[in-house]
């Protein structure tokens, strides 16, 4: 049981936890979308309870959906993707763990940007994998490049996500093709966490399927789609790996929620999604332009609904900071510690997933607390 021993705690999910303690919390440490799927995901949802659907579907999903979300791929990004690519997963996790599985050994080394979603680091843990976390900062956008890459010999596969969660950041289109290249070019795989795309505010996101067909592309339908509770992913695959993957969803999962794929039929409604974007923009253009006021922040975010916020005015260490404020004037934020090691000690991450007022209010605590805070 060694190689678990590495497995850190979700730090935010702890946080949530202690956050209830007090009925009138502020929330800023959650990542999960406030706002409601569209309306048809309800009624495919309400239909496929009064029509039973209890049933395992094939263990890569409904081919009904899968062909929903390549059509998506379409109209998004004008890359043609064939549905039998596509496998539906139980949320983006399972996604991740598919992976994982069928990309790298035992000891095997998976690259990614610290800092980074947690989840990455542990995955690789539960899965002995040897994680390889590559410090990253304003210098470059908070993106990996193949310079970061040429560092280190022996890398797998690395893992990219654009937007990132904690930062914001996206990867830009030429700095994403060179990536996509230098791994073609060495035999590396590149995973790409797409789950975020649509929520991106100023500038335009690209897939790394429109640089290769070779990527492996993970989505879902929690944040975009307002769709957190349904747990359900999907993953894009090479051809040659489809049945690698099917074989461990087998395994692991036999299939995705039935009801939750039935309902994810309606979530394609492009005007209704257009309109949760423009106001997560809303929501980052507010808490951004209060939060620079406090904090130093290293770039406006493009994408997500996560502001990377530098503490060191304050504190230099992250936890102890948001327990403090927490406990004082019951303000929930998720510590950089939860993210890495890389400065994450002098950062903290803000989530804009409620709504305005909810935010007013939690400036407002802090602008007073912090006026008088003594170092």
């Amino acid at each position: 049981m060694k190689r678990l021993e590495n497995v850190s705690p979700f730090i935010v999910m702890d946080i949530v936890r202690e956050a209830q303690k007090y009925n009138d919390t502020v929330h800023f440490e959650i990542g999960e979308p406030d706002l409601q799927p569209p309306p048809k995901v309800w009624e495919y949802a309400e239909k496929a309870i009064k029509d039973r659907a209890n049933y395992y579907t094939e263990s890569l999903g409904l081919k009904a959906l899968r062909e929903k979300i390549a059509n998506f791929y379409y109209d998004k990004y004008k890359v043609e993707v064939s549905p039998e690519r596509i496998a539906l997963t139980v949320g983006t996790s399972g996604a991740f763990l598919v992976a994982y599985s069928i990309l790298l050994d035992f000891g095997e080394t998976l690259a990614f940007s610290d800092p980074s979603y947690p989840c990455y680091k542990n995955f690789s843990y539960i899965l002995n994998i040897n994680p390889l976390l590559i410090p990253v900062d304003k210098t470059t956008n908070y993106q990996l490049t193949p310079e970061h890459l040429k560092e280190f010999k022996g890398i797998k596969a690395i893992q990219i996500s654009s937007p990132n969660n904690p930062t914001g950041n996206i990867y830009d289109r030429e700095n994403l093709k060179k990536l996509v290249e230098y791994c073609e070019e060495n035999g590396i795989y590149l995973i790409s966490d797409e789950i975020y795309h649509g929520l991106v505010y100023d500038t335009k996101e690209h897939t790394a399927l429109e640089f290769s067909d070779n990527a492996i592309v993970i989505n879902g339908f929690s944040k975009y789609f307002c769709m957190p509770g349904f747990r359900l992913g999907w993953i894009i695959l090479p051809e040659n790996l489809v049945r690698k993957a099917e074989i461990i969803l087998q395994n692991v999962f036999i299939a995705p929620p039935t009801v939750s794929q039935i309902a994810a039929l309606g979530a394609f409604d492009y005007k209704y999604l257009k309109g949760i974007t423009q106001e997560y923009k809303k929501r980052r253009d507010y808490l951004y332009s209060e939060l620079k006021e406090l904090f130093t922040i290293d770039a406006k975010p493009e994408g997500a609904f996560y502001i990377w916020a530098n503490i060191e005015k304050y504190s230099d260490d992250s936890y102890s900071f948001t327990k403090k404020i927490l406990e004082d004037i019951h303000v929930a934020i998720t510590p950089g510690i939860d993210f890495g090691k890389n400065n994450t000690n002098k950062y903290i991450r803000f989530a804009y997933t409620k709504d305005i007022n909810h935010l007013k209010e939690g400036v407002k605590r802090l602008k007073a607390y912090l006026s008088n805070w003594e170092r």
